[in-house]
């Protein structure tokens, strides 16, 4: 494949086209990201008005796309929602424990339950993660993923202390679910992917609320889903891993349709909120090898872009190529963010 130059960029209006076939690429398995055009005509309009600030911060759903400047073509999306469960239950299962115990019979037992739960609400939302399969390559994927992390360390006070992101669970080669098969199947008689067909944004919670609200014990499941509770599907271990190295971790919730893991973390506690910094744009006057390779972003809400390149950071200054500064929008003494492209704690991720 030859070199692409992705930059990662807040939606526009102008975006529908390429973000209708982006989601035809994805398989299922997204319930934000539906091939549907009305449902995401009527999401980019709530990322433009997120963008442009004219509806309040707790209902924002901000999406981005990453553009190959090169051909011209939009080949991955993201996005962050403020929060979840405002405007409809938001339901999880919560892996618990109860203890069954006699004196008499000298027994004691722990037994693993799931909880239908809704202690996530108000959360904000790492969601929509896609990278179209021909860009899985170089530093794209960390890009794309990461860049987001970068938005909310320039505007931290746009988003709650817990933030989450729901990981796609595990699935067999054909791509049935061995968690739906052992326990929502039997209360709503459909398979997997009609049940995933359904679940579109304003529909998941109607199915939620038709399941059983007592704890469930998990040793009724076969063995077969009792295994895959908390694990993720093949294709998304990758996106779990960058998250993880970005501060997010797994505390026992899970996806009441597969069991996909829901990460979680401390807004304030993210490598971006903690190692990210300011800089000014300096002229350019060393290789671009010589630099380490970086995120750099703008920091302006409206026009949101950010890409992946070596640079030198020093001293409050970042030396970025004319193209780089092409690519930002930006100029000699402009502002941006900075943050070293791979966590500090493993540095050959």
């Amino acid at each position: 494949m030859r070199p692409i130059t992705p930059l990662v960029r807040a939606i526009t209006e102008q975006d529908l086209d390429g973000l209708m076939l982006l989601a035809l690429q994805t398989g299922g398995g997204m319930t934000t990201l539906k091939p549907d055009r009305a449902l995401l005509s009527e999401r980019v309009a709530i990322a433009c008005a997120s963008f442009a600030e004219t509806i309040a911060p707790a209902r924002r759903d901000y999406l981005f796309v990453m553009d190959d400047i090169t051909s011209g073509r939009l080949v991955g999306v993201c996005a962050i929602k403020s929060a979840v469960g405002l405007d409809e239950p938001f339901y999880n299962y919560r892996l618990g424990t109860l203890v069954h115990s006699s004196r008499e019979l000298d027994v004691f037992s722990k037994m693993e339950t799931l909880y239908l739960s809704n202690d996530l609400t108000g959360s904000a939302e790492l969601c929509s993660l896609f990278l179209h399969p021909d860009y899985r390559i170089g530093s794209n994927g960390k890009l794309l993923s990461k860049s987001r992390f970068l938005f909310m360390a320039q505007f931290p006070h746009l988003f709650p202390e817990r933030l989450i992101a729901e990981m796609r669970g595990f699935q067999r080669e054909d791509g049935t679910s061995p968690f739906w098969d052992s326990l929502g199947a039997h209360f709503f008689k459909m398979d997997f992917d009609r049940a995933d067909a359904l679940s579109s944004p304003g529909k998941k919670a109607f199915i939620a609320e038709l399941m059983p609200r007592h704890p469930l014990y998990v040793d009724y499941l076969t063995a077969s889903a009792r295994d895959v509770i908390g694990m993720v599907h093949v294709a998304t271990a990758p996106a779990r891993h960058l998250l993880e190295q970005e501060g997010l971790h797994y505390e026992g919730y899970v996806d009441i349709f597969d069991a996909g893991p829901v990460l979680q973390g401390r807004t304030s506690e993210l490598r971006a909120l903690r190692e990210s910094t300011r800089a000014v744009v300096a002229p350019f006057g060393m290789a671009a090898s010589a630099g380490k390779p970086v995120l750099i972003s703008t920091t302006d809400l409206r026009d949101f872009r950010c890409i992946a390149t070596c640079a030198q950071v020093r001293h409050g200054q970042v030396a970025l190529t004319p193209d780089d500064q092409r690519l930002l929008k930006c100029r000699d003494g402009s502002q941006v963010r900075t943050m070293a492209l791979d966590s500090r704690k493993n540095p050959h991720a």
